[in-house]
């Protein structure tokens, strides 16, 4: 199997979060076929996009 290329774009951090919420984007995470992570980017991918913040 081929060695896939770290991001070094990628930064890593902490988040905390209610247990409600955890719940809630698990659920979410898995009727869209993605990890808890993936969704979390997408999340805010797409918060930064509609706010003008981050374009495409």
């Amino acid at each position: 199997m081929a060695k896939e290329k770290e991001n070094t774009n990628t930064k890593t951090f902490l988040l905390r979060v209610d247990a409600e919420t955890m719940e809630a984007v698990e659920k979410w995470a898995a009727d869209e076929f993605r990890s808890v992570n993936g969704q979390l980017q997408w999340i805010i991918a797409e918060a930064l996009k509609k706010s003008g913040r981050k374009k495409k």
